[in-house]
């Protein structure tokens, strides 16, 4: 298999790093007025402030009313950690070497330290200025303060020996100490080169690594901050790295590998699997409108149950899981609700089996997609849990499943039309392009997306198909439907009647056709024909549906282009003589019958001990079992009773009725997109919003005592941390014991546990946050 490598973009990140903003970014001089992140952000023209909203989305809910609170909340702690979680790898190397030199950042020293030239972080750079990382001083760039807060260790880096107040040599001057150094001092120095930069020695260290470590403190190579702790500098790191920040610097993804498929194949392998998907999802409902599996005490569906449908599709565990886990996220599936509640189809269902093939995909797939059902952890047993995760149960809801699910189809998109990666190729694509958002399990979660999104028909024989990349372009339910009809097979109204009690389906049947080849047969085999199988047992199941012999002929000889074989008009004939000859019925249970051979058998039958059958007349036998469990039994031992009415009537089941009370179909949880049209009426609410807030700065510069704007707690809060970092007056509007609201110039020198600490008035204070109404920069 020849290995296809897939052409990928050479930088970039999760949040879209590629964009013409970001590009046009580069153009903006280096110089700049600002004195703040917030300067930098009423700097931007509309097109960056745009970006910047589309990029950080969580800036833009709930909407910010000037740019000042943009700058604030895009300053937040949490609103910095989703931004560098949302890095891939180039950029969040950069942003750690940015962070490793001194401020303001210099592109050249950044590309010292990842060994490339100026030239390759420039852009990253820039575009880590979009993302708000990183504002332009009259200086030059500088890290946002809080990104610090985020990346404590940046690149596994300690702290810098001046921020630690300690003396450390000279690099030039480590390589000769670490020749001199015993052999404990270089194991020590070889655990905390590349991080984390910090080493406990616990009570009971041997003598060998505490004289190492006595002589490490004693050469200034590390410092102690307590007394069992141990911290490499940041300058010694460097120098122990050749004065490189990363080992292996990756500022361009990895390639997908793999084998290239003709797009034809592939599309018609993914109709193939839709065809497949769509008959097992008939086939549960069948079985589970008749036989509906309890629902656990404790939620989801137990083992037995699962076996069990697994040995209905026939496939394995897994496949059985994620078929009835899809059917559940798509609403066709759901707890009935009911005093001894049970799984069963819901009437959604009815209206969903009556649609095209196509459309019923449709569904599916964007159920897959959005849902954060992980079947893939069926079966397995959580860190910290006592039992394995059971399909339906709360245990497989994992709220990270929808985004990796998104992030590996993505990395099929992106490759090369055709091409099917292999799983270990995928996995390092995901790694790079979120580093900070991985699993440990990455491997098991990329391999388990891949499976599912082939039994979907999202893939190909391992390659994205057209439909596939309908459905992650977020298109409608039409279009969506529309790219998967031309794969899939025309529906056909007849069968093939063959003389081994078989029956061939030359493609998936029409609704009413395969409802009745599932109640009078059992399907053998699937592909692009199904094979069904007749039996005595499949056929006394369509019997004991309430279909008379004649009925059953019938319809089998209007469906056939074949006569009916006569091995199958004979197994039929014989069955319907049969069925019904003995009937059950509750006293707890009776059998009668007129064949007084027949009962005689079942009292002398070993295997129907357990029934403990006494004889009341020549054609009665009672039991103290159950009536239910007394025609479970028979039947199991080549006996083909039928349950009787108390007035002795056949009782006639309803095939495939047992369904859930009528239930909205779940809406999976989605935030709010922002799209080209809310940003552009946002830029010019916030330009509008600042002019106010410009104005109203003017106000309180030219006249005592005016009213502050009201911020919301989480800007307020940030505008006191960054007067507070810069050493900046902020003017406060604070709300006393009486009620009134005072105008103060306040200078901040710490916030800390809900209070804010400072001078006003020449005097020390300590201020409430929840008392103030408002803050904007003095």
């Amino acid at each position: 298999m020849a290995a296809i490598s897939s052409p990928r973009r050479t930088t970039g990140s999760a949040t879209g790093s590629g964009s013409s903003a970001a590009r046009s970014a580069r153009s903006v001089a280096t110089t700049s007025t600002a004195r703040s992140m917030a300067d930098d952000v009423r700097e931007r023209t509309d097109d960056q402030l745009a970006e910047l909203l589309r990029r950080r989305q969580d800036l833009a809910r709930p909407a910010p009313a000037d740019l000042s609170s943009l700058a604030a909340r895009a300053s937040t702690r949490a609103s910095v950690q989703r931004a560098v979680d949302s890095l891939d790898l180039a950029h969040l190397q950069v942003l750690e070497a940015a962070l490793a030199t001194s401020s303001p950042v210099d592109p050249a020293a950044v590309g010292v330290l990842l060994a490339v030239e100026a030239a390759e972080v420039e852009p990253v750079l820039d575009d880590l200025w979009t993302l708000a990382l990183l504002w332009r001083s009259p200086e030059g760039l500088r890290v946002a303060r809080t990104v610090s807060e985020v990346l404590p260790h940046p690149a596994g880096l300690g702290p810098r020996a001046a921020d630690s107040f300690v003396e450390v040599p000279a690099p030039e001057s480590v390589a000769a100490l670490l020749e001199e150094a015993p052999p404990a001092a270089r194991a020590i120095l070889d655990r905390l080169t590349w991080g984390p930069p910090l080493a406990v020695l616990p009570p009971g260290t041997p003598d060998r690594v505490a004289t190492g470590a006595r002589w490490l403190l004693e050469q200034h190579l590390v410092f102690a901050p307590g007394a069992d702790q141990l911290v490499l500098p940041r300058e010694v790191a460097l120098a122990l790295r050749q004065g490189h920040s990363h080992a292996a610097p990756a500022l361009h993804p990895p390639l997908l590998e793999g084998a290239l498929r003709e797009e034809s194949e592939v599309d018609a392998a993914a109709g193939q699997q839709v065809t497949d998907l769509l008959a097992l999802v008939d086939e549960l409902a069948a079985e589970w409108g008749l036989r509906p599996p309890r629902v656990l005490r404790s939620g989801g569906l137990a083992v037995r149950d699962l076996k069990r449908l697994a040995s209905v599709l026939d496939v394995d565990e897994a496949r059985a899981a994620f078929v009835a886990e899809l059917t559940y996220a798509a609403g066709l599936l759901a707890d009935d609700g009911s005093l001894d509640p049970s799984w069963a189809p819901t009437p959604a269902y009815d209206e969903w089996q009556q649609h095209p093939g196509h459309q019923r995909w449709a569904v599916l797939a964007q159920a897959w997609l959005l849902t954060t059902r992980a079947p893939h952890l069926v079966g397995t047993t959580p860190a910290g849990a006592s039992g394995t995760v059971n399909a339906l149960g709360p245990d497989a809801h994992w709220p990270p499943a929808r985004g990796l699910r998104k992030d590996v189809i993505d990395q099929l998109a992106a490759a090369a039309p055709g091409l099917s990666p292999d799983r270990a190729s995928v996995a390092t694509a995901l790694g790079w392009h979120r580093p900070r958002r991985v699993p440990s399990s990455l491997d098991v979660v990329v391999a388990a997306v891949l499976g599912e999104a082939e039994w979907l028909g999202v893939t190909g024989r391992g390659a994205i198909s057209s439909a596939g990349r309908a459905l992650l372009d977020g298109r409608s339910d039409a279009d969506l439907a529309a790219a998967m009809q031309p794969h899939l097979p025309e529906p056909v109204e007849h069968v093939l009647l063959q003389a081994d009690l078989t029956a061939i389906a030359p493609g998936p049947l029409a609704g009413g056709l395969a409802t009745f080849m599932r109640l009078v047969a059992d399907v053998e085999s699937r592909g692009g024909a199904t094979v069904y199988r007749f039996s005595q047992d499949s056929v006394r199941r369509g019997l004991d549906a309430g279909w008379s012999v004649d009925q059953v002929l019938g319809a089998l000889g209007d469906a056939s282009h074949t006569p009916i074989p006569q091995p199958l008009d004979y197994l039929i004939r014989d069955v319907a003589r049969r069925h019904g000859q003995a009937r059950v019925g509750a006293m707890r249970a009776y059998i009668r019958c007129d064949d007084e051979a027949t009962l005689g058998a079942m009292v002398a039958d070993r295997e129907l001990s357990p029934l403990q059958l006494r004889s009341i007349a020549p054609t009665i036998l009672v039991s103290p079992v159950a009536a239910e469990t007394v025609l479970e039994f028979l039947r199991e031992n080549g006996f083909a009773p039928a349950a009787e009415t108390p007035d002795g009537g056949i009782i006639v089941p309803t095939t495939g009725a047992h369904r859930t009370p009528l239930q909205r179909r779940p809406t999976p949880v989605t935030a709010q997109k922002v799209d080209d049209e809310l940003v552009t009426t946002m830029v010019g609410a916030l330009r509008a919003g600042e002019e106010a807030a410009a104005y109203q700065r003017e106000q309180v510069a030219s006249r005592p005592g005016p009213s502050l704007p009201s911020t919301d707690p989480t800007t307020t809060l940030a505008v006191l941390r960054d007067a507070a970092a810069d050493r900046q007056a902020v003017w406060i509007g604070y709300s006393d014991a009486d009620g009134r609201t005072q105008r103060i110039l306040f200078y901040p020198d710490r916030v800390e546990g809900g209070r804010v600490h400072g001078t006003a008035d020449g005097a020390t204070r300590t201020l409430s946050i929840h008392r103030v109404t408002g803050a904007v920069q003095g």
